[in-house]
């Protein structure tokens, strides 16, 4: 039995980072690996963009997923049987409480995420998930992939 890993992934610039650092650095090649996406909440921002915007979202967020697993398998020659794409699409208040859900209801051995360069100021205002995240998954291995 290989190691199964979650890696959850949005379209943000830190989520490609993720995707590339896999392909680059050929992580586990018979892992199973997982890439989810977490809903969370609709800010009021989210929701002034219309409800044509908010009912397309689903559908381009699994093209995003469907996306990095055929870049695996397509670039590094990844089992395709062995990559799933999950939405997740009960809305958790953050994301933090969304992976943590999501990783504790799996039996998944290790927690890949991306991560975005940040002030000290936008870290204190915003707080750092990837910090959140190690100390709530405490024995768990987490790999951090710092970009931008």
């Amino acid at each position: 039995m290989g190691t199964s890993i979650l890696v959850p992934l949005n379209d943000s610039v830190s989520s490609k980072g993720v995707v590339n650092f896999l392909i680059d650095m050929s992580i586990c090649p018979d892992a199973d690996i997982t890439f989810v996406h977490i809903f969370r909440k609709p800010s009021s921002g989210e929701e002034l963009m219309g409800k044509k915007f908010m009912a397309e979202l689903p559908a381009r967020l699994e093209d995003m997923l469907k996306k990095a697993k055929e870049r695996l398998v397509e670039e590094k020659g990844f089992d395709p049987e062995k990559i799933r794409i999950q939405l997740v699409d009960k809305q958790y208040p953050t994301i933090t409480d969304g992976v943590i859900d999501v990783f504790n209801q799996g039996q998944y051995d290790m927690l890949v995420i991306g991560r975005k360069k940040m002030s000290k100021s936008e870290e204190f205002v915003l707080g750092d998930i990837s910090i959140k995240l190690i100390r709530a998954l405490g024995k768990t291995a987490v790999l951090v992939v710092k970009s931008g």
